[in-house]
C-alpha cells in the first residue's frame, strides 16, 4: 500500500500544479464530395479540490502501518 500513497501524493501534487491538461481532436466538418476536417482543442479542468482529496488519501496511505491484525 505504501507504493499506491507514493503515487497518489505525485499525482495530486501534479494535478495541483497544473490543474488540467488539453488534447487535440480532429472532427468532421463537412459531408458529401467536399469533406473537410478541423482540429480543435479540448480542455479538461481538475478542481483544486480533487487534487486535494488525491494527496491527503495518498497522505493516509503512507501513514496507516499497512499491517492488518489477524483474528
Amino acid at each position: 500500500m505504501r507504493i499506491v500513497g507514493i503515487i497518489l501524493v505525485a499525482l495530486g501534487a501534479m494535478a495541483l500544479g497544473w490543474e488540467g491538461f488539453s488534447y487535440v481532436t480532429t472532427e468532421q466538418v463537412g459531408d458529401g464530395p467536399a469533406e473537410m476536417w478541423r482540429e480543435k482543442e479540448r480542455t479538461i479542468w481538475v478542481p483544486p479540490l480533487v487534487s486535494g482529496i488525491v494527496v491527503v488519501s495518498g497522505l493516509l496511505l503512507l501513514a496507516s502501518n499497512g499491517r492488518r491484525e489477524e483474528l
